[in-house]
């Protein structure tokens, strides 16, 4: 919005007009406290490089038959890892010519993942029968970095393949915005969706953004969140998750660390 334009509206209706706009606090916090992570029996292992495309998952991918992908960056060292276990990886996006290295185990569609389908998009569950052969029965694993679109895409995919997805590991975007009433309302249940067949696992801030305060929460704009299906066993009562994680790493090396909040996990 205009500042000049804003300054008007705040002189007319008073600073209310903007806090009567705010999500109410406890809310948000409810909403993290269901977010915290739960430990796995299976211990968690660095899958990719040690920056940015590195992500700290359940070492329990025997019988994962294929990992879904949208959202190819220059660095796919996740997917060579997952290639390298003979895990196919089915990828998607329309920004890019193709994965930034060959391997057989690829299969790549020039379209953005989305809700609906044209020339430029077409959905999860379309992706997920875009490789080279039928996709066989099994587990999956998702790995989705689309700058924002997840919240949609999660509330429009189906539960059946949401129940597939053994580990998903999802970049959010744009979390501070929990703070604002109207997006709260469309990201929530992208989050609640989720929350009935999978618990999050793990969380890494991702430091390319400073953290957003409100009241006694903090939320960093942009976090990595690995969930991992409710059928997979976890940890003994009473263990705890470790932050920071020995192996996890700063996303950028040229920005200041960024450590998750404690209101996120303690």
């Amino acid at each position: 919005m205009d500042k000049s334009l804003k300054r008007f509206i705040e002189r007319a209706f008073g600073d209310a007009i903007w806090i009567e706009k705010a999500t109410p606090l406890d809310d948000v916090a409810s909403l993290i406290r269901r977010l915290r992570p739960r430990v796995p029996r299976a211990p968690l292992m660095r899958v990719g490089g040690s920056g940015d495309g590195g992500y700290l998952l359940p070492d329990d991918l025997d019988g994962i038959v294929a990992s879904l992908s949208p959202g190819v960056a220059a660095e796919c060292g996740f997917d060579e890892e997952l290639a390298r276990r003979g895990i196919d990886v089915l990828m998607a996006d329309a920004s890019v010519e193709g994965p930034p290295v060959a391997n057989p185990r690829f299969h790549f569609v020039r379209k953005f993942v989305d809700i609906w389908s044209s020339d430029e998009t077409l959905s999860l569950e379309e992706l997920a029968q875009s490789g080279t052969r039928p996709l066989p029965d099994g587990d999956l694993m998702l790995q989705m970095d689309i700058e924002g679109a997840e919240y949609r895409v999660l509330a429009g995919t189906s539960n059946e393949l949401l129940q597939r997805f053994r580990i998903l590991v999802i970049e959010f975007h744009a979390l501070d915005e929990l703070f604002s009433r109207f997006a709260f309302g469309f990201m929530r249940p992208a989050f609640e969706k989720l929350l009935k067949s999978h618990n999050v696992v793990h969380i890494h801030p991702n430091n390319c953004t400073r953290a957003v305060k409100r009241g006694p929460l903090t939320i960093p704009p942009v976090m990595e969140f690995t969930f991992y299906r409710k059928d997979r066993p976890l940890a003994e009562a009473g263990a705890q998750p470790q932050f920071p994680h020995p192996l996890d790493a700063d996303c950028m090396t040229d920005r200041p660390p960024l450590g998750i909040p404690q209101c996120w996990w303690k």
